[in-house]
């Protein structure tokens, strides 16, 4: 599946949304947080406000990264295309869905002009300036929350060796015959 395929449906998924029950809906503060937590700020969306078709069109071709036609792009299994991280794919669909300008623009886009993976990729670095700090908060979470997991575990496995330990020395002291 391919990123512009990923969006399509993200977005087809939200029409489908409005002919079935609404789920339950995040409150005011829950979406502020979410916004802070995607980096998605006023200042943001003005800026992206600002870009016009000519941004994207005179951009100038990436040359290190290998964006140009014919790059190979890393994938996972099921050769299911990974463009975006996790949390640029969030942020992205939270900016399409928050700011039309970036939508619209995307449209005329993509794929007649630019590929998807060349329209996000402009985007990030367009905003670097404004998303990185957020971008980095939240892979620092993202490790905490895996080192918490780990951690989690081993101890659990700890508690397990130790129980195990207990148990063969109990059994050990039944079978011993008294003196």
């Amino acid at each position: 599946m391919d990123l512009s395929s990923w969006f399509r449906r993200s977005l087809s998924s939200t029409t489908r949304k409005n002919t079935t029950p609404d789920p339950p809906k995040q409150s005011e503060s829950q979406q502020e947080e979410q916004e802070e937590l995607l980096g998605v700020t006023e200042q943001l969306i003005d800026f992206i406000r600002s870009f016009t078709f000519d941004t994207f069109k005179n951009f100038p071709p990436e040359d290190d990264e290998g964006a140009a036609c014919g790059d190979v792009t890393p994938t996972t299994s099921g050769n299911v295309r990974r463009d975006l991280s996790e949390w640029q794919e969030r942020h992205a669909i939270l900016v399409i869905s928050k700011v039309k300008e970036i939508s619209q623009l995307r449209y005329m886009l993509c794929p007649r002009h630019l590929k998807e993976r060349q329209f996000w990729r402009i985007y990030f670095k367009l905003v670097k300036s404004y998303v990185a700090k957020y971008e980095l908060h939240a892979i620092q979470r993202a490790k905490l929350k895996q080192r918490a997991i780990e951690d989690e575990k081993s101890s659990d496995t700890c508690t397990y060796e130790v129980e195990m330990a207990e148990a063969n020395h109990a059994e050990s002291l039944e079978e011993s015959p008294p003196r």
